[in-house]
């Protein structure tokens, strides 16, 4: 049977979410030139950038995959796959039956790291075993409710109904030592999780630092494979992580190339802007002259009415 490897950044934030800065259209370019298949928009707590991300991702010769980086009562989960905002502050395990009711991969993102809403590893499920009661983590600081739609189904049965995740993120760029990322990798090792790794990216130029190639089964190239077929490599667990803190075989392309990717963007949305404002101030100052000319001519037929 034929197959194909794909490259995709499955962990990467926009100007969508409260702390990204870039826009999806300069996200998917920079994507797409330093050789990736996929990037996942997983905003924090928003879906709305990541779906129309998903929706343009084919202009740029991109899988279109839209996501989002969801806060539970006991940490971060990533939904892949999904094209509604899943509920906030619900138990990890209710989540995770959301997510994987929609048809969704529900991935843990920097496991373990407290400071950045990382799930325990008690409150990650071994198989056979359900989630240990935890005390929830604060919000991390995006606005209250932003985003959030109302759940019209709401989620049955105890918490503990679903007990695995369909991966863990066992490398995430974003992290200032290995140890957490190595301890990842031994946890999903050890309990047979699918592991991923992530740029976790809040600049352009970290976009695909860290990375994860899927062999797509059935397939005979890259264009050919969708969505769905990602997630179903992703949860067969047919993944390969590529990464490591310094940058990756990609370094030039990464650094060099997004600063002149981000100049020449920002120049064509500029320009663009720039004619559009143009055009509406010479419209109002149209309008404005045509008002004044008005205003003129009354004037001064009320001033002739006074000699009449």
């Amino acid at each position: 049977m034929s197959s194909v490897t794909v490259s995709i950044d499955p962990h990467v934030h926009s100007e969508g979410s409260y702390d990204g800065h870039e826009p999806v259209e300069l996200i998917l370019e920079h994507a797409a030139e330093i050789g990736l298949d996929a990037v996942v928009i997983t905003d924090h707590d928003v879906i709305r950038e990541s779906k129309r991300a998903a929706a343009i991702a084919s202009e740029y010769g991109l899988i279109g995959i839209p996501g989002v980086e969801v806060s539970t009562a006991h940490g971060h989960l990533l939904a892949i796959g999904i094209d509604r905002m899943p509920p906030r502050g619900r138990s990890y395990a209710e989540t995770v039956r959301w997510i994987r009711d929609r048809g969704g991969v529900a991935i843990v993102p920097h496991p373990f790291q407290r400071s950045r809403h990382g799930v325990r590893q008690r409150n990650i499920p071994t198989p056979g075993s359900a989630a240990d009661a935890d005390e929830p983590v604060a919000a991390d600081g995006a606005p209250e409710g932003e985003g959030v739609e109302a759940d019209p189904d709401p989620d049955p049965g105890p918490a503990a109904a679903v007990a695995e995740v369909d991966a863990i993120e066992v490398f995430n760029a974003w992290l200032f030592t290995g140890y957490r990322n190595r301890r990842a990798r031994r946890f999903a090792a050890e309990h047979g999780y699918p592991g991923v790794a992530a740029s976790d990216a809040h600049h352009l130029q970290y976009v695909g630092r860290a990375f994860t190639e899927l062999t797509v089964e059935g397939a005979e190239s890259v264009r050919e494979v969708t969505a769905d077929d990602v997630l179903a490599a992703i949860r067969r667990g047919t993944t390969t992580v590529e990464g490591r803190r310094a940058p990756i075989r990609m370094a030039a392309k990464h650094y060099v190339g997004a600063a002149g990717r981000r100049s020449a963007y920002y120049a064509r949305t500029g320009a663009a802007r720039g004619a559009r404002a143009t055009k509406r101030t010479a419209v109002d100052g149209a309008v404005a002259a045509k008002v004044a000319a008005l205003q003129s001519i009354h004037r001064t037929r009320r001033l002739l009415s006074w000699f009449a």
